[in-house]
């Protein structure tokens, strides 16, 4: 069995492990994006400020979508 088969065999279980982390440390992982952002709109000087935010809602909107899943 090569590697993609197992990741595909893993994926059903491996997504309710990604939202019941999503569901315990959501806020955590919310607050990280947001010091990563900071960080980069920084290091960049600004220049990239509106991709950088941008960036950083589709990253907590998607930590959001894992949080939904398999209620």
């Amino acid at each position: 069995m090569g590697f993609i088969d197992k990741f595909t065999k893993q994926g059903p279980e491996l997504k309710k492990k990604a939202g019941d982390l999503a569901r315990e440390h959501g806020d955590k992982a919310g607050s990280g994006i947001d010091k990563a952002a900071d960080l980069a709109d920084k290091a960049t000087q600004g220049k990239f400020s509106e991709k950088i935010d941008g960036a950083a809602d589709k990253a907590k909107d998607a930590v959001d979508g894992l949080d939904d899943t398999e209620r």
